[in-house]
Order: C-alpha cells, then sequence, then structure tokens
C-alpha cells in the first residue's frame, strides 16, 4: 500500500462515482434508471472504449496489478452486499404475505413459465458460447433461473413515477415481486451452492438445501420478532438515532452473510435475506430506511455497477443474435408468466398487461446473478455480456411500457369527486387510525349506503398493509368496497399534525381518502395518480394549509390537478419502498 496506488484509488473511485452520478442526472431527465448510467461509465472507463481509444492510459488508470484490483474490488464487493441488504429493506414481504394468495399465484407462474420459456432455447445454444459443452444441462438450468429473476428495484422506481405504488394494483405487483425474488434467490443460491466447490459430493446437497430454506425461514418469522424487539430496546434505551438502527442493521446484514457463506451458499443471500428480516420490523422507521436508501444508492451500488463494465470487452463479447435471444426469451417468459399469473388470480381484465408489463426488466439482480455465474465458470463473456445488455434494455423499456399499458379505460371529469362537503378544514383527531376513523365517518355521511364500521376497518387494515404517507406532510389513505356506488374522496386537514411513518420523518396534516369499488381499480389509480401529482408541488401544498374555506381548498386543488394530468409525460425522480415520490 505504497502513496502510488493510494492515489490511484482515489482517483479511480472519484472518476467512476463522479461520472456516473453525474450521467444518472442527465439520464434521469428522461425517465432512465441509475443503471444504465453506472453500466455506461463502466464500459467507457474499461476495455470497451478508453482500452481501445486510449489503451496506455486505461492501463495505468486501471492496471493489472493484483494488489491495485483488489482495493477497488473490495469497495465494489461492499456496495453488492448493502445493495442486497439495501433491496430486501426495501421488500415489504409483510404486505405480500398479506395477500399470499393472490401474490403467490401470479408469482408461482412467473417463476415457472420462463423457466420452460428459456430452458429449451439455452440447451439449443452453440457450444462456442458455453464454457463447457459438457455442462450444458447446468448452464441452461442456471440461465434459465437467471431469467425468472424481475428487477424489484427498477420496477418500484417505474410504480413511484407514475404514481401507483401505493394503489392496490401497486401493492399486489410489489407482493407478487417479492415472493418471486425470495423464491428465486432461494433456486439461486441451492443451484450455486451445487455448483461450487463446497458441496462436490452429492450426499452432502440435501444437507444445504435444508439449511438454506431453514435459514430463510427463521430468519422470516423468528429473527423479524427479534429484531424488532431488539430496536424497540434501543428506543426504550434512547440510544442515538439513526445511528444505532444503521448499526444494528448492517450488523445483521453481516451476520447473514456469515451464516450463508457457512451453509455454503452465496453471501449475497444472507444480506437479502437479513434486509427483509430488519424491513418487516415495525420498530424501524421509514425516515431510517431512506438514511440507509440514500447511502446505499449515492455511493456504494454506483461504484459496483460501473466495475461491471470494467469486467469484459464488450465489443469483443457482444453478440447480437445471442443477446436477441436471451431478451426476447426472458422478457416473453416473465410476461408471459405474470400475464398468465393475473389472470388465474382473476385480477380485472384491465390491470392485467399493467401486471405482467411490471415484471419484464431484469434490471440489477439480472446482472448480479449473472456475475455470480460468470466467476463460478457456469457462463461465458459471451453469455454475460448478453444479460447485461438484455437486462438494461428491458429496464429502459419498463417506463415507457407502463405508461401506454395505463392508458386510462376510465376518463372521468375528476374534479367532479372533489366537494367542498366532502372537506374536513379542522380534523379533531391526534393519532392515525383516530383520524382514518374520522375520514370514514364522514364519508358514511356523504353515502348512506356505506357502513362506517365495515369502512373504517376497509381503511385501518389497508393502512397496515403499507403505509400512505407520501412525504411532505400528505397521506393518501384508501380503500375499495364492494358496495360502493361510485368513487368518493374525502379530505382532511390536521393543522397539529399527525405522525404518519412518512419516509421524510414529517407529520401529515393534508389527508385524501379515497374509497372506490372493489373492482374498479382503474379509478383508485387514476384519482390517487391525480392527487400525488398535484400536491407535490409546494405552492399548493401551502395553499391548502391557508385557505379558510372548504370551497377554497377544493378550487385550489382541482385547479392543480387541472394542471397535471395523467399519464405523464416527464417522471419525477425515482424511488423505492417508503420514499417520497409522489
Amino acid at each position: 500500500m505504497d502513496d502510488h496506488r493510494v492515489l490511484l484509488f482515489l482517483l479511480q473511485l472519484l472518476l467512476l462515482l463522479g461520472s456516473a452520478r453525474g450521467l444518472g442526472l442527465v439520464l434521469a431527465r428522461y425517465g432512465q434508471p441509475a443503471l444504465t448510467a453506472e453500466i455506461l461509465v463502466g464500459i467507457l472507463f474499461g476495455p470497451t472504449v478508453l482500452g481501445r481509444l486510449w489503451p496506455a492510459g486505461q492501463a495505468w488508470l486501471f492496471p493489472c496489478d493484483a494488489a491495485q484490483q483488489s482495493l477497488l474490488e473490495a469497495v465494489a464487493w461492499l456496495g453488492l452486499f448493502f445493495f442486497l441488504l439495501d433491496t430486501g429493506l426495501q421488500t415489504d414481504f409483510g404486505a405480500a404475505w398479506q395477500q399470499r394468495r393472490q401474490a403467490a399465484l401470479i408469482s408461482m407462474c412467473d417463476l415457472i413459465i420462463p423457466i420452460v420459456v428459456a430452458f429449451v432455447p439455452c440447451m439449443l445454444l452453440p457450444a462456442r458460447f458455453l464454457v463447457d459443452p459438457q455442462q450444458r444441462v447446468l448452464f441452461a438450468v442456471f440461465t434459465a433461473t437467471i431469467m425468472t429473476i424481475s428487477a424489484l428495484p427498477v420496477t418500484a422506481r417505474v410504480l413511484q413515477d407514475l404514481y401507483l405504488y401505493r394503489t392496490d394494483v401497486g401493492l399486489l405487483i410489489m407482493g407478487a415481486l417479492t415472493i418471486n425474488d425470495v423464491a428465486g434467490w432461494v433456486v439461486f443460491a441451492i443451484i450455486l451452492g451445487i455448483a461450487g466447490e463446497a458441496f462436490t459430493q452429492v450426499h452432502q446437497i440435501p444437507l444445504m438445501i435444508v439449511l438454506t430454506v431453514g435459514f430463510a425461514v427463521s430468519a422470516l418469522t423468528f429473527g423479524r420478532r427479534l429484531t424488532n424487539r431488539l430496536l424497540e430496546q434501543c428506543a426504550r434505551w434512547s440510544l442515538p438515532e439513526p445511528g444505532t438502527s444503521l448499526t444494528l442493521v448492517c450488523l445483521l446484514g453481516l451476520l447473514g452473510g456469515a451464516i450463508t457463506t457457512w451453509i455454503g451458499v452465496h453471501a449475497l443471500f444472507g444480506f437479502f435475506i437479513a434486509g427483509i428480516m430488519a424491513g418487516e420490523a415495525r420498530a424501524l422507521k421509514e425516515s431510517t430506511r431512506q438514511v440507509i436508501h440514500q447511502m446505499v444508492g449515492a455511493v456504494l451500488v454506483p461504484i459496483f455497477f460501473t466495475t461491471v463494465g470494467l469486467r469484459v470487452d464488450f465489443a469483443r463479447a457482444f453478440d447480437v443474435g445471442l443477446v436477441g435471444m436471451l431478451l426476447g426469451v426472458g422478457v416473453a417468459g416473465r410476461f408471459l408468466g405474470a400475464w398468465i399469473g393475473s389472470w388465474v388470480s382473476r385480477q380485472p381484465r384491465s390491470d392485467w398487461t399493467l401486471i405482467a408489463a411490471a415484471h419484464t426488466p431484469g434490471g440489477e439482480m439480472q446482472i448480479v446473478i449473472g456475475l455470480m455465474a460468470l466467476q463460478f465458470g457456469v457462463i461465458s463473456e459471451h453469455v454475460y455480456a448478453a444479460v447485461v445488455v438484455s437486462a438494461l434494455i428491458s429496464s429502459m423499456a419498463l417506463g415507457p411500457w407502463m405508461r401506454w399499458a395505463l392508458k386510462p379505460v376510465w376518463r372521468p371529469s375528476i374534479e367532479a369527486y372533489f366537494r367542498a362537503e366532502a372537506v374536513i378544514l379542522e380534523l379533531a383527531a391526534r393519532e392515525r387510525d383516530e383520524a382514518l376513523r374520522e375520514l370514514c365517518r364522514h364519508a358514511a355521511s356523504l353515502d348512506r349506503t356505506l357502513d362506517r364500521g365495515v369502512v373504517s376497518e376497509a381503511v385501518v387494515a389497508r393502512e397496515a398493509m403499507m403505509g400512505t404517507a407520501l412525504g411532505g406532510g400528505i397521506a393518501v389513505p384508501h380503500a375499495r368496497l364492494a358496495n360502493l356506488r361510485q368513487p368518493l374522496v374525502v379530505m382532511g386537514r390536521a393543522r397539529h399534525g399527525i405522525d404518519w411513518n412518512a419516509p421524510d420523518g414529517q407529520p401529515a396534516d393534508l389527508l385524501f381518502l379515497v374509497l372506490t369499488h372493489v373492482d374498479a381499480s382503474d379509478q383508485q389509480i387514476h384519482l390517487l395518480g391525480a392527487i400525488a401529482k398535484a400536491v407535490r408541488h409546494e405552492e399548493l401544498r401551502r395553499r391548502l394549509r391557508a385557505v379558510t374555506t372548504a370551497q377554497d381548498f377544493v378550487r385550489h386543488l382541482t385547479a392543480g390537478m387541472a394542471e397535471q394530468r395523467l399519464p405523464s409525460s416527464s417522471a419525477p425522480h425515482a424511488h423505492t419502498r417508503g420514499e417520497s415520490a409522489e
């Protein structure tokens, strides 16, 4: 570790991180994920571009010296570990479990059908694309498994951009993707363990499978409750926050990684499960999740994904036919699986294409799994390059595809559902569930066919599945009811503010209760979207807080919505679970 190595290491970090973040901000204006910028920066400074245009400069900046490479690789692996930890934190397994029947049906179809679709084409690939033609079955199984993994973070960002994340269809999509991710990672971890050197003896494989499944089940049951108790105890001891929670979550990730490494599967699986375990703890505040997410997403993750482009000469490894095949079977298999799953689980027909499209991106998760396969010698550089390119293309296409799928079937005059008599300028409630019941009582007084007890129970239960605080003092509780004749929106203002566990930590003082019919998910989507898109503007929120009459409240709100119609042509910044995007 002489001064020259330290200088090069710092220059590498400066160049990669600065370029990735800068290009990411530019591409975000066009609705593209940060992943695209990070991969492109790696390709630019790697052997693909800089290595061809200025070989001496590229060799000086990224030398083949093993000690120098280990510095950057260590940081990249740290970024990868914590990317999986953060992905787990943003994965709402509890909400997925509460709607397990519908989500599991979609997820099961989205696991089985892509494997079936991808397996035969992978078996028929020419031998030049295989590391070992004698291991063609293992290659086909591994590659088909890669094709089942959807990019939960990418889909979450697009759902946020389109104001779908907190709707019922958004909750179902995230639930299905969550189960898909957990099941897919279990299968992947087992296959990786079998392919690795740790379990070359056949009789050890059943033990590895039992230990892997046992670890996942224990972490998501006993481990989740223990983590919640630890966080609650830290709060009772008045330990400094968010530092204490951050340390505890990181320690859980390290422990999970150590356990799965001991079992014989990759440490990444342990970090992912530990993230889910910590994320399910009710004592972990949304604001703390965001601190972790920002730290990982702003520093660690970009460094890892830029190194992806440094590893492979994409110009030499790129094959158009191979990319087209993997892209085609991957997207087609995931789309068909989720589409059939939507039909089997009896979702409204208007949601089938939307749900299916949400499962198509490969994104970060495919690239991560592809990297593992490359390092274990299961796939070649040609296949890995095709996996990366197809993952990028499917991620970039998701936003436009879902905007097209979101074209409204229901075309209302939205403003007609916002009435002065549905406004409560001074809510008496001081806590969340009390405020929800107050809004529901007012809704029942406006529509005599509603039973306020039934409405309150439905709204409180839906809020428990996924919080509806958007940040900026806004919350949009909602529910779908069987006997509701037409959509009903009740608005409330709590001058004192109510703790809603918002991602930014701010209390909610502007509340919008949206009730729609149980079969009318399109109505819920467009009403919630119209509200969320309008109130993201600080000036409108200031006016709503300042008005003195219900008529002025409605007038300002509907004027703001008239200026912001769905679907949006420009997407706001991307976010994941619990983040203040809307």
